[in-house]
């Protein structure tokens, strides 16, 4: 019994020494390519892109779950090329840091992202979002509807659905027992099903050549952003029955592209929200997986530009 606890204990080191090394690795290869941004509770990496005077809204561009700025940067190098650009590391991502891990709601995070844009002089904003910060630009938009002048949403979260989060990042969530887990095993196992993880959220379409290398997938293995991770997506539920009801609210023009998702159902979030706000416009792409801004960039640029181009047509307008 004793030899099969220290065998444990040292299996356990072994682990921990494996992914500390390997977080140290990990941000080697992938340094942070932009400014730091302190923000009450947090420190936001942002990278901006295409000329600072363009004519219009800046677009700011968040990521969804298991993530970074680096999975929006393709779409965002696209739309720099007439528009200013923000790219930011959402709390507890990429190199952006959070002081509590608890931080980790739509609410929460859409303070420190407008506190930020604040800091980088943007008063008001087109917010384009994948995912899981689908959730959080309509919260931008409830709790700050004078920053936002337009959304596009990718593949959004927007209401409840059945069941949860996964059975890991509940434990991911556990006090102790899920920091345990995360500074000992999950480096490991994330290597070994990076790959696979990839091709589910792209299916049906292949993985674009070196995604988890261009993506910086891998900084996601770090114990600390695992973690935080793990309590985004344990949190949000809850989060979004909380905000539902006031999607009525939102007056600024809204754009929804959708496939046919088997990661976040366009039944239970694109359709509804596209009925529940005020000023919504639907594509649904049959056929299409999850990474929308991968599969369709000239349709979401293209979105993008419309939306743009519409505010400032408004602006001249009431000049």
């Amino acid at each position: 019994m004793l030899t099969a606890i220290i065998a444990l204990a040292a299996a356990g080191l072994a682990l921990a020494l494996v992914t500390q090394i390997g977080a140290v690795l990990i941000q080697r290869a992938f340094p942070p390519q932009g400014r730091m941004i302190d923000v009450a509770g947090a420190r936001l990496h942002v990278v901006e892109l295409g000329p600072r005077d363009a004519v219009g809204p800046p677009v700011v561009m968040l990521h969804g779950a298991s993530s970074n700025l680096r999975a929006m940067q393709p779409l965002g190098d696209r739309v720099a090329k007439a528009r200013r650009v923000i790219l930011i590391d959402r709390p507890g991502h990429g190199w952006s840091t959070r002081a509590r891990v608890a931080d980790s709601t739509p609410a929460i995070q859409a303070r420190m992202i407008v506190e930020a844009l604040t800091r980088l002089g943007v008063e008001r904003a087109i917010v384009v979002a994948h995912s899981w910060a689908g959730a959080l630009a309509l919260r931008i938009a409830l709790d700050h509807p004078d920053r936002v002048a337009g959304i596009v949403l990718l593949a959004p979260v927007a209401y409840p659905w059945r069941g949860g989060a996964g059975r890991y990042n509940d434990v991911i969530s556990t006090p102790l027992i899920g920091p345990l887990l995360a500074h000992t095993i999950t480096m490991p196992l994330g290597f070994l099903v990076a790959n696979s993880a990839t091709r589910g959220v792209f299916a049906p379409q292949p993985v674009p050549a070196n995604f988890v290398r261009d993506s910086e997938t891998l900084l996601l293995l770090r114990p600390r952003e695992f973690i935080a991770n793990a309590h985004d997506l344990v949190t949000l539920k809850a989060a979004v029955v909380e905000q539902t009801p006031r999607y009525a609210e939102i007056s600024a023009p809204l754009s929804i592209i959708s496939g046919v998702d088997k990661t976040v159902s366009t039944g239970i979030h694109s359709r509804p929200l596209a009925a529940s706000a005020l000023n919504a416009k639907l594509i649904v792409l049959p056929g299409t997986g999850h990474m929308v801004q991968y599969v369709v960039p000239d349709l979401v640029a293209s979105e993008i530009e419309t939306m743009a181009g519409l505010m400032v047509r408004d602006a001249v307008t009431a000049q």
